[in-house]
């Protein structure tokens, strides 16, 4: 496994960077994609599947917050620049720093999970109620030791992006996917039901919690000393510490929003079908669906977006007292964004019915899997995630330049709105569209952050203006039009009428539209392209 090599420039540090991301990181969710394929099969849009959704959910949105989040935002500016100094200077400040934040965060997560556990429990045994609520608190407190583990992981993971270690993080997921790969495949050869198999399932992911953390810590090895905490390393961490909450509520409104998303979905499950004498606009099955879509829109989030804004962090934060430096890595940023997200926007919104009906309903004779109304109520909830796939690409990226300069409570507070925004459009739009009114609330107040976010980016530093971006954004807009023009000819050339012909219509459908968005960035020469593709500094344009 290649990680991405160091080079003088930020531009080239980045392209290297997110190449090297995207493509492990594509491994990664493809596992991932046949890690969701085997579970719905197994839970398809049931109360169970709403259930194990709500379990998994719960610790990875945690582990996002404190892990990949907003203690990553923290801590990663200073950790690089201490992991710089020793390299220059032969010193270790860099080890005994990140010692005191590894051990803050475990007894952080700990105390969390022991708190959560006894909640649960008595919650569980004071009011059991039904079986849908009483098999969906068992496996929250199943899931909840994943949670310390997979926070320290993902810090670990943030040190070994600060050593340019990319790809071995990027490649850590592989390691989730195949153990409850491992696990669940069985099911399909055992005379079970999806209730009783939910559990061992669950129980799977903190297995690959600990292999994730040894993963980890083998690969840091040789770059880091893990001497005794010094006084200095503790006043840093407290430092950190201070600066953590903003960040989690900046970085972390994605995340917030799904949680909350999560819990509105859910209260048919553990209070039932009414609320307040009238009712509930979801049902016991509505998690499931929602679980399941996001994960399709997810898919060219983690690959291609959350890759650039997670390569250019460390850039960005090397670059922080060198305005142009910076300006310069943030607009290749924006760039490299767009370019990727918005095609991915369109592909989604079209393909978005054969998506889900390949990969969660089954084919003709099989009883596994999603049902047509609930093929039916995910591709509506997926046209809604997926227009504003870029929107969450560019925030993840705004938000880190932010924090690359030390700034975290001005995304703090415009998180803040959109999480009360979301929260609010979400109890008003559930009464018409159900789940789908989750999503489009998500997509709504995506739109909004990123505007925002970039008015006011623009407005307190040096930062690339709109003119500057215009051009390429156009450009980027028509060829993501053509290539869906190819997608919609190729689906209407190709009938649908069964399974089969839909896994047939949806391969030639994304085979043609991505043949035609690369070709044309081709013959337009887009600079996008090239920076994905150059391996020195001598390959990269310094316009485009």
């Amino acid at each position: 496994m290649t990680d991405a090599p160091s080079t003088d420039r930020p531009d080239d540090a980045l392209a290297s960077g997110t190449r090297t991301l995207s493509l492990v990181t594509l491994g990664s969710r493809c596992t991932g994609l046949a890690r969701d394929l085997v579970t719905a099969r197994i839970f398809g849009d049931s109360a169970v599947g709403s259930a194990f959704a709500a379990a998994f959910i719960v610790p990875n949105t945690f582990r996002r917050l404190f892990g990949e989040g907003a203690l990553s935002a923290a801590f990663l500016p200073p950790y690089t620049r201490l992991a710089d100094a020793d390299q220059e200077h032969d010193t270790n400040e860099a080890g005994p720093y990140a010692l005191v934040v590894l051990r803050w965060l475990l007894l952080l997560t700990a105390g969390l999970t022991v708190l959560l556990e006894l909640a649960l429990g008595a919650t569980l045994l004071a009011f059991p109620g039904s079986p849908e609520r009483s098999l969906s608190l068992r496996l929250m407190m199943l899931a909840l030791p994943f949670m310390p583990l997979i926070c320290v992981a993902a810090i670990l993971g943030g040190m070994l992006q600060a050593h340019k270690r990319f790809a071995v993080w990027a490649a850590a997921p592989i390691l989730l996917n195949a153990c409850i790969l491992a696990v669940a495949l069985p099911y399909f050869l055992l005379n079970t039901t999806p209730q009783a198999w939910a559990y061992p399932i669950t129980a799977s992911t903190l297995l690959a919690g600990i292999v994730q953390v040894a993963w980890s810590l083998a690969a840091l090895k040789p770059h880091i000393r893990w001497d005794a905490a010094t006084q200095a390393a503790r006043e840093q961490a407290r430092v950190m510490r201070r600066t953590m909450l903003p960040a989690l509520i900046g970085l972390g409104t994605l995340q917030l929003n799904t949680l909350a998303d999560t819990l509105i979905a859910m209260y048919p499950n553990w209070f039932g079908p009414t609320i307040a004498g009238h009712d509930y606009p979801l049902d016991t099955s509505s998690n499931a669906v929602l679980f399941f879509s996001q994960r399709l829109y997810q898919f060219p989030l983690g690959v291609f977006g959350i890759a650039v804004a997670t390569a250019a962090f460390p850039a960005l934060s090397r670059a922080a007292e060198h305005p142009q430096r910076f300006a310069d890595v943030l607009t290749r940023g924006i760039r490299l964004s767009l370019f990727i997200a918005l095609p991915a926007s369109v592909g989604l919104l079209l393909v978005r019915e054969d998506l889900v009906t390949v990969l969660y309903s089954s084919p003709e004779g099989s009883a596994s899997g999603f049902t047509q109304d609930g093929v039916d109520r995910a591709s509506t909830v997926l046209l809604m995630y997926a227009g504003a796939v870029w929107a969450y690409s560019l925030n993840q990226l705004f938000t880190r330049a932010f924090y690359a300069r030390g700034n975290t409570t001005t995304p703090m507070r415009i998180a803040l709105a959109t999480v009360a925004l979301n929260l609010a459009l979400n109890l008003v739009l559930i009464w018409p569209l159900r789940e789908a009114g989750l999503a489009l609330a998500t997509a709504i107040t995506a739109l909004l952050q990123t505007l925002v976010l970039a008015l006011l980016l623009r407005r307190r530093s040096t930062e690339p203006g709109a003119r500057a971006l215009v051009p390429p954004v156009l450009a980027v807009l028509a060829i993501s039009a053509c290539m869906g023009g190819a997608v919609l000819l190729t689906q209407a050339l190709l009938p649908g009428d069964s399974w089969a012909r839909t896994l047939l219509r949806l391969g030639a459908a994304t085979g043609a539209g991505g043949i035609a968005y690369g070709l044309l960035a081709h013959l337009t020469k887009r600079p996008e392209l090239r920076w994905l593709l150059a391996r020195s500094t001598q390959e990269q344009p310094d316009d485009g």
